[in-house]
C-alpha cells in the first residue's frame, strides 16, 4: 500500500530474488520513462523502496504521481 509521507507517496516492495527485484524494476523504468515521470527509488536484493513526487510542482504528489503508483501496482 502506498503511504504519503513528506510529500512522497512511498511503498515498500520485497520480491522472493533479486532477479525477481530487477525484473520488476526494469518494467517501472520502461513505464517511467514512457510517462516522463522517474522516481527516486533504492533496491538492496530482493526489496524496492519507491518514492513519487512531482519536482516541476514543487517536490509535491500529483496526479501524475498517483497514475504511476497505479501503473506500478499493475506490475507485481
Amino acid at each position: 500500500m502506498w503511504e504519503q509521507q513528506n510529500n512522497t507517496l512511498h511503498r515498500k516492495f520485497v520480491f522472493k530474488s533479486f532477479s525477481e527485484a530487477f525484473a520488476f524494476m526494469t518494467r517501472v523504468a520502461l513505464e517511467a520513462e514512457k510517462m516522463d515521470h522517474h522516481p527516486l527509488w533504492h533496491n538492496v536484493y530482493n526489496e524496492v523502496e519507491i518514492w513519487l513526487s512531482s519536482h516541476d510542482a514543487g517536490d509535491i504528489v500529483t496526479e501524475k504521481d498517483r497514475k504511476l503508483s497505479e501503473k506500478i501496482d499493475s506490475f507485481i
